[in-house]
């Protein structure tokens, strides 16, 4: 069964020309999905759409079957879906395990210890407790981006959205990260949405959409 689901989902900001145009999209847990397209073609709107940071005027988006504008959209991104971004948009003067428990803070996950869960998320993403108390800007860019993708699985969502998560980053550090992508939609049963331009991306997602101009195509 679908967990999310983009029914003839048309947009535009401000009455201005169709962002996107009778989208209609499927997501479903233990799969990971591609959005992929040329600047332009529609994705970053998308994005904020699945992510509740926009609502659908025309169309719905779908969330275990409730549509998306009329449920409480903070609770939905502080608990359902974690978003993942390409600059990482960690705190710097906090540690990688102080953005986690942090995360933790703002969703009020009930968690009788979340010091303890916070680093047992930071060692599923591969770092060790010496990194895990490091300050942020004293980690590498691959490091950043496995504290940002420990902080999007902190408060269990089941939907991961992913911006770009290796735009930044070099061939092999890239890789691992896809690879974690990966073992989150397979091994855990997440719904792992990646909107990106990178060819090794591409070849790796079980499902690929493609969007052309707003629209998508076939």
């Amino acid at each position: 069964m679908s967990i999310l689901k983009v029914e003839d989902l048309s947009f535009s900001y401000d009455n201005n020309k169709l962002v996107l145009k009778n989208i209609d999209m499927d997501f479903s847990e233990g799969k990971v999905y591609g959005v992929f397209g040329k600047s332009g073609a529609g994705k970053t709107t998308l994005l904020s759409l699945l992510a509740g940071l926009e609502i659908a005027k025309d169309g719905k988006i779908l969330y275990k079957d409730n549509d998306l504008s009329k449920i409480n959209r903070d609770k939905y991104r502080s608990n359902e879906i974690g978003v993942i971004f390409q600059s990482y948009n960690l705190l710097p003067h906090l540690t990688a395990l102080e953005n986690v428990i942090l995360s933790m803070d703002i969703s009020n996950l009930k968690v009788k210890d979340r010091h303890k869960k916070a680093m047992q998320l930071l060692k599923k993403v591969g770092l060790d407790e010496n990194k895990a108390n490091r300050k942020i800007l004293q980690l590498s860019g691959g490091e950043q981006q496995r504290v940002s993708i420990a902080r999007a699985l902190s408060y269990d969502s089941e939907i991961i959205l992913a911006d770009e998560p290796t735009g930044n980053l070099d061939k092999d550090t890239e890789e691992d990260i896809i690879n974690l992508l990966i073992n989150l939609a397979h091994e855990d049963n997440k719904c792992v949405i990646i909107i990106s331009h990178s060819t090794e991306v591409k070849n790796r997602v079980d499902i690929l959409y493609y969007l052309v101009n707003g629209k998508l195509a076939e």
